[in-house]
């Protein structure tokens, strides 16, 4: 009874070990860098966020180079953030440009 106990503990390590490498490299996939599209001749402020945030994503991808890629699906997922952070940004100047349009 210890011996098969022993067994099914192994096998469901090793399932989960696989499944999180699995996950690990679905998280890897190279993820585009966010557009830079807010005027900076409108909206200064904006456009050096969004700057800031292109920034730090180079950044991000720079140390998943120097580290094979290999930081547990962490810096994928702000590459993420940052690309939504981005597109937030865009629409908070469409926003503007809306509102100065009806004033």
């Amino acid at each position: 009874m210890q011996k098969k106990k022993v067994v099914v503990g192994s096998m469901l390590s090793i399932a989960l070990l696989f499944g999180s490498l699995v996950y690990a490299q679905k998280s890897n996939k190279p993820i585009p860098p966010p557009a830079e599209n807010i005027s900076a001749k409108r909206h200064p402020n904006l456009a050096a966020a969004q700057r800031h945030l292109d920034e730090a994503f180079n950044k991000i991808t720079a140390a998943q180079q120097a580290n094979e890629w290999d930081l547990g699906g962490h810096a994928a997922h702000a590459k993420e953030l940052i690309d939504q952070a981005s597109r937030e940004l865009k629409q908070a100047a469409k926003t503007s440009n809306k509102e100065h349009q009806e004033h």
